[in-house]
């Protein structure tokens, strides 16, 4: 394990928190629960990163880490992990013929991404399984845009999230943490350049209203601990072909 690498005892904390807030029956519970898991693993991420910056041999470089997307409705689903990276200062890549992502970025804010994806995806899911008002909740259709809106809404509750964090961060450190987080986000997005130079992009389509409105409603509902009124979301993108980035 590198010194950059998240410590196995907050990793250990982290998914013992997350597996709690799956499994209540009290939302209240869950939404402190999972708040406090992306606190814990974006403050030690955070502090790893200013670590490094102050002594270079602690220092480690972006990579690539796969993650499978699962069918059906793979697309959808990356969505969500494209919005979970963005948030954690990563870019996604998907392989649609293979169903296999790329997470670009640093290992601490890897491992967030990844825990608190598959946490997530697993609220989703059951959210929009559980929903039973005929016919029109089980069309592919509905299902599509209700993974989409779910996706983008979470991406903007995260990203809150995050700049609440940092602005913590900085005030603890004493100033400096904006000018590293930026120059890791720049060193993400030139690795990510030099791993896939030819990426395409297109643009989202919901194709279902209903499914967009349970979608975006799901995603308030969301065990994050995160309360107020956020923007209506924007399109957001996938890749066209068979290599797709996020937006």
């Amino acid at each position: 394990m590198s010194a950059t690498d998240p410590e196995p005892g907050v990793l250990h904390k982290v998914r013992s928190l997350l597996a709690k807030a799956e499994s209540t029956s009290f939302p209240e519970e869950a939404e402190a629960l999972t708040a406090k898991a992306q606190q814990l693993m974006d403050r030690h991420a955070i502090d790893r990163a200013m670590l490094a910056a102050s002594d270079p041999g602690t220092a480690s470089t972006p990579e690539g880490r796969r993650i499978t997307v699962d069918a059906p409705y793979a697309r959808e689903k990356f969505q969500l992990l494209s919005e979970v990276t963005r948030a954690n200062r990563c870019r996604a890549v998907f392989a649609s013929d293979s169903r296999v992502a790329t997470v670009v970025g640093f290992a601490e804010d890897q491992e967030t991404v990844e825990m608190l994806y598959t946490s997530l995806l697993v609220q989703a899911t059951t959210a929009m399984l559980a929903r039973n008002e005929g016919a029109a909740t089980r069309t592919r259709r509905f299902r599509q845009s209700f993974l989409i809106a779910f996706a983008i809404r979470i991406g903007q509750r995260l990203e809150e999230a995050d700049r609440e964090v940092v602005a913590e961060a900085d005030r603890a450190h004493g100033g400096g943490v904006l000018p590293v987080l930026a120059s890791r986000v720049a060193a993400v997005e030139t690795h990510l350049d030099q791993l896939f130079p030819d990426l395409a992009h297109r643009r989202v389509v919901v194709r279902d209203a209903a499914g967009w409105e349970a979608g975006t409603a799901a995603a308030d509902r969301a065990r994050l601990g995160r309360d107020g009124s956020l923007r209506r979301p924007s399109t957001s993108r996938l890749g066209g072909g068979n290599m797709a980035a996020d937006g």
